[in-house]
């Protein structure tokens, strides 16, 4: 009997099965690296995970080898370039590190609705050629897909899974002004204590806060409904042959997987298909190369200071890089900087440049004691769970609603980009490793991160997993996505309750008019007697 088994089990052993197969829509960048954790778990659970990517992609790496390897990339035409959207994201950052904050609020917003409105035309003809190009979808019709994962950074991922009729899982940091997770999401975000991102308040805001929080919100979504009904609504509509919309095909998302979590995040209503996975990336350090580890040893007592401005910052100006780079110079620490471009004039002996670092397993190294960046969520979370203290310069996006997040646990420093001094940034520098606060902080966050029943990785996957068993999870979500905003607001019910109430005060009013005038008739005959 062993002998006939022992075959069979090396079989099931030797050809793992594929039981599930999803259809992912990966953000850029940032997102990209964040997405692609949990698709790495779910080849390594034997699930087949296919990547649906234009060829014009900047960061989804459909020709690394590695990629390759583990995933299978659904490549397609679009009919623009890498450059052109190399050269949209570059100037969004060029004008948010630069010119915001000289700029008026009417130029500002001009700006960004510039930007929206060109990303729209990229987004709509990523879009067509999608939708458009029926080979490609006979192609994703008979894949059979059992799911699909979005980061809605990319346009009409959520309409495909809508004309595929397959479930949708969304993930998602954040959306400007909550829009997304309230407006479409029906997650509660009641204004006097839930702050609107990227406004830098927390859950206890004073009146004047609570007044410009209350006037962000309202104009948000004003604004944002404003313009998708005259853009993205119109194309929904015409895909779908009836009328629909963002919010609409986004509110039939199943899970919404949020990276954030609870130790940085402020309490909130959430509904039940709102899971939070902040840190699913995080992982204890691996030992360091060589020549790195060589640098890092050399600092003695001192320590390292690691620094990183993320993968998107290329475009320091000599200026602002010299600033920073004379500050590093004053420090006893050696520091290691993830640093693109010509070398600062004032770069001191002390200061490792490198285009690219090991950021997780430097900041898991006992021997770094601050980490100076932008704030980028991945980053971030990478920071809090290995314990070390910040010093955090916001540039673009979700930076300052991150970075004033651990401010406010006294985790970190934070300074304007714009007006930063070598003496600041020293200052600073010193605080952080020198004051004990920054570093014990740190360390109840890191324990609140890190403890957890279940880890936030396998979180995200168990959640892909269970719809993809259930074919979805409907009944987590809320019903008062299928009411419309007189029913969800309940318009019509108070409507008719006050019609009752009035009524009922008019009888009553009109009754007690007749009682009333019976009774002085009855007088009038009484005297007349």
């Amino acid at each position: 009997m062993h002998i006939f088994l022992f075959p069979l089990v090396l079989w099931f052993l030797l050809h793992p099965v594929h039981t599930g197969h999803v259809l992912v829509f990966p953000g850029e960048y940032s997102h990209w690296l964040n997405m692609r954790n949990i698709m790495e778990e779910l080849v390594r659970r034997n699930h087949s995970v296919t990547v649906l990517v234009a060829d014009a992609s900047p960061s989804v790496g459909y020709n690394n080898s590695r990629n390759a390897a583990k995933f299978n990339f659904l490549v397609f035409k679009v009919p623009f370039s890498r450059a052109d959207l190399h050269s949209l994201t570059e100037e969004f950052i060029h004008f948010s590190m630069y010119e915001s904050h000289v700029s008026s609020p009417l130029w500002k917003f001009l700006k960004m609705r510039d930007w929206m409105r060109r990303s729209i035309e990229l987004g709509t003809q990523q879009c067509d050629s999608i939708l458009k190009n029926e080979q490609l979808m006979a192609t994703l019709r008979d894949s059979a897909f059992d799911t699909v994962l979005l980061d809605p950074m990319v346009i009409c991922g959520d309409l495909v899974a809508d004309v595929l009729n397959l479930p949708l899982i969304i993930s998602l940091r954040f959306s400007f002004g909550g829009i997304l997770e309230s407006h479409c999401g029906h997650a509660l975000a009641p204004p006097s204590y839930v702050p609107a991102a990227p406004l830098p308040y927390g859950d206890r805001m004073t009146f004047v806060e609570r007044l410009i929080n209350t006037v962000m919100y309202a104009l948000v979504s004003v604004m944002t409904e404003m313009f998708w009904r005259l853009t993205l609504d119109k194309y929904y509509s015409e895909v779908k042959g009836s009328p629909s919309s963002v919010c609409r095909t986004l509110g039939n998302a199943d899970i919404w997987l949020i990276r954030t979590f609870w130790d940085l995040e402020t309490p909130r209503p959430i509904p039940p298909n709102f899971k939070h996975v902040g840190g699913l990336h995080c992982k204890p350090a691996n030992r360091l190369p060589e020549d790195l580890e060589a640098f890092v040893q050399s600092s003695g007592d001192a320590g390292v200071v690691v620094v990183s401005f993320g993968s998107m910052v290329t475009n320091l100006t000599t200026e602002r890089a010299d600033v920073i780079a004379a500050a590093f110079g004053r420090i006893p620490q050696k520091v290691i900087w993830r640093f693109s471009g010509g070398i600062p004039g004032t770069l001191a002996p002390n200061t490792k440049l490198s285009d690219w670092i090991p950021q997780n397993d430097l900041l898991g190294h006992p021997k770094t004691r601050a980490f100076v960046t932008h704030g980028g969520t991945n980053g971030l979370y990478e920071a809090v769970y290995h314990a070390v203290p910040l010093v955090g310069v916001p540039l673009f996006g979700d930076q300052p609603d991150n970075l004033a997040r651990l401010s406010r646990r006294g985790a970190a420093i934070v300074l304007d980009f714009n007006h930063l001094t070598s003496d600041e940034l020293t200052e600073a520098l010193n605080d952080v490793v020198n004051q004990p606060i920054y570093k014990s902080s740190m360390q109840r966050l890191s324990v609140l991160q890190r403890d957890q029943p279940v880890a936030p990785l396998s979180t995200a996957v168990f959640w892909v997993e269970f719809v993809m068993r259930h074919g979805g999870a409907q009944h987590l979500r809320l019903a008062s996505h299928d009411l419309n905003w007189f029913q969800y607001h309940s318009v019509d019910t108070g409507a008719a309750l006050l019609i009752a109430v009035t009524t009922a005060i008019v009888l009553c009013l009109g009754a007690a008019r007749c009682c009333l005038r019976r009774c002085s008739r009855q007088r009038g005959r009484d005297k007349n007697d």
